[in-house]
């Protein structure tokens, strides 16, 4: 695994410490800097606060309370499943904060890639449950952190123990955390409670699409309930943090 430092500031590479990553895990493979995509750049608030307007997925696991959009299972899920928005997007800026109520299990916000119901073996998505299903990247949180690539490269994107410690370090377990994600060309970052935790660039460009957006409640034997709020994205930002203290 490849990391540098020359993208960032010294500052604030000495205040995040190793956090960017370009390549694979093994290091085999050094990631191309594909450039931010140029579009219409419009500010969008995913989540009315008072509905799941605009958004797709099972509605016996996502409801909205309080301003609050809830992912919340009390029987055992056997396929992580996603709230996904009905638009797609390539690259964003979205900022939102997210709570891990119940449960040890991650949670994590899907990108760049696709519904995907026809999970290898699944010959029924609807008895399965299997319909929102996502393969792309997933940007998780708050359980180890980290990044993981949803039924393609599995863990082999996820960045070592030390960079994602960052990010457990400024994270809080069971309480709000306040995130924003910048999703341009190849490259993801990562703010947590206004610290840049994570620099990643997809080493393979051709898995890079413009894609829905989902919110992940996982697999898992146990109930566990999560809470997102905010989810105000914007569309071909600008090229920087804004929430970086």
């Amino acid at each position: 695994m490849t990391r540098r430092f020359a993208s960032l500031p010294l500052v604030a590479a000495l205040a995040c410490g190793a956090l960017q990553q370009t390549g694979n895990a093994g290091g085999k493979k050094e990631a191309p800097e594909v450039p931010p995509r140029k579009g219409k750049s419009e500010t969008i608030k995913l989540f009315n606060g008072k509905d799941l307007t605009g958004w797709e997925g099972y509605k016996d696991l996502w409801s909205v309370k309080e301003g609050v959009i809830v992912a919340k299972n009390s029987t055992p899920i056997k396929y992580s499943t996603y709230l996904l928005t009905q638009r797609k997007f390539s690259d964003f800026r979205l900022i939102f904060c997210a709570k891990l109520v119940e449960s040890e299990m991650h949670s994590g916000v899907a990108l760049w890639g696709k519904k995907f119901p026809n999970v290898k073996g699944v010959k029924d998505p609807k008895a399965a449950r299997t319909e929102y299903t996502y393969q792309g990247q997933l940007v998780m949180f708050p359980s180890g952190w980290g990044l993981y690539d949803l039924y393609r490269r599995e863990g082999k994107i996820n960045p070592g123990q030390e960079i994602r410690s960052v990010a457990i370090k400024a994270g809080k377990q069971h309480d709000w955390n306040d995130m924003e994600i910048l999703a341009q060309g190849n490259r993801i970052r990562l703010a947590v409670n206004g610290k840049l935790v994570l620099d990643w660039r997809d080493p393979e460009p051709d898995l890079v699409n413009e894609g829905p957006i989902g919110l992940q409640l996982h697999s898992n034997t146990v109930p566990q309930e999560v809470h997102f709020k905010g989810l105000e994205l914007t569309t071909f930002p600008e090229d920087k943090m804004i929430t970086v203290k």
